[in-house]
């Protein structure tokens, strides 16, 4: 290192150590010798560089930037402004009218009505790539619901020759009987896991049905009526604070959400289109309602609900109705799979607002 003799003498402290703080004066780059960073860890916020990296860094924080050696190109790590739909794995059986649970990648399709219009026993389990075939159901039928995970799902209610009550635990492997509703009913919305699970409303003759029904794991007892009877309608959450929304009278098609408190039903914030016989995923305070029919047409709409009121997201690829969703899943991740018309297999991935995202650096 060169010598720096400006203002050396007086910063000889008395113990013989130099004070170096006020020293002036430049060293030649020549006698300075290079040396390995790689030790360092972290740079300062004023030092502002770009790492070159042969293959994108997982994961990234949001915010950092780099440049891709491999690729050429600048990139970002950024979030999502809001949630996309992209398509996933086709069902082994098209259907409509089925009951769904689990999550995006690890779903729950069972029953329904496949072509040419019988009600079916079809159990399938999706990895977030592809659907697998189940355990059947012990009693084929549709507009039946669901509620749980694939490895501990919930199937109850629901129709064949007649309004049913039969509930089905399923175990990952095959399904078994557990407790009967205490009313038969089909186009019903429900709740919860298969230990804790909730049913309401739906129909059944003469009507629509405000009556809501707990399960434990064994049995079924009374809870907290609905305010509007309805068929069509869906819900969210768990069994102490659950979502109830959308339906039909025939006519009308309802934008009426209500909220469960594991006691009794409350008015939450309407739909911003009203539907029946949509899907939903979910709690009470994140849900997300998609697809459906209005009173006019099939829909593809999709709404995020804050546990106050629902705002439109992106919708859907291919509107439908009378579909099945990963119940367990997330406002922010879930899978919508089935439905109608035509009666399809198609399946699309939900990915929500907020959800991490590389994006690329472009010049314009």
């Amino acid at each position: 290192m060169g010598a720096i003799t400006r203002g050396f003498a007086n910063k000889v402290l008395g113990n013989g150590e130099i004070d170096a703080t006020g020293l002036t004066g430049s060293i030649p780059a020549s006698n300075v010798n290079n040396t390995s960073v790689t030790n360092i860890t972290s740079l300062p916020s004023s030092l502002e560089v770009i790492e070159s990296t042969a293959s994108d860094p997982s994961p990234a924080a949001t915010g950092t930037v780099w440049y891709n050696s491999t690729t050429a190109t600048v990139k970002y790590q950024s979030v999502t402004t809001s949630g996309a739909w992209a398509a996933g794995g086709n069902l082994g059986t098209a259907r409509r009218q089925l009951g769904g649970a689990g999550t995006q990648t690890s779903g729950l399709a069972f029953g329904g009505i496949a072509p040419p219009g019988a009600a079916v026993a079809n159990t399938e389990e999706y990895d977030g790539t592809s659907w697998t075939a189940g355990g059947n159901l012990g009693t084929a039928r549709e507009q039946l619901a669901g509620a749980g995970t694939q490895t501990a799902g919930l199937g109850f209610g629901g129709q064949d020759a007649t309004d049913l009550t039969n509930t089905e635990e399923y175990d990952g492997t095959s399904w078994t009987s557990g407790g009967s509703l205490a009313t038969a009913r089909r186009d019903l919305g429900g709740a919860g896991i298969q230990t804790s699970a909730l049913a309401f409303g739906g129909t059944a003759p003469p009507g629509y049905l405000t009556n809501t029904e707990e399960y434990d794991g064994t049995s079924w007892t009374s809870g907290g009526s609905l305010s509007t009877g309805r068929r069509g309608l869906r819900g969210a959450g768990t069994q102490t604070s659950a979502l109830g929304f959308g339906g039909s009278t025939e006519p009308p098609v309802l934008a009426a959400t209500e909220e469960y408190d594991g006691t009794s039903w409350t008015s939450g914030g309407n739909l911003n289109t009203a539907r029946t016989q949509l899907a939903a995923a979910g709690t009470q305070t994140s849900a997300l309602g998609f697809g459906g029919i209005t009173a006019t047409a099939v829909t593809a709409a999709t709404e995020a609900y804050n546990g106050t009121s629902w705002t439109a997201d992106t919708s859907m690829s291919t509107a439908r109705s009378q579909l099945a969703g990963a119940r367990a899943g997330t406002q922010s991740s879930t899978a919508a799979f089935g439905g109608t018309p035509p009666t399809t297999a198609a399946t699309e991935e939900f990915t929500g607002a907020g959800a991490p995202v590389t994006k690329t650096v472009t010049a314009s």
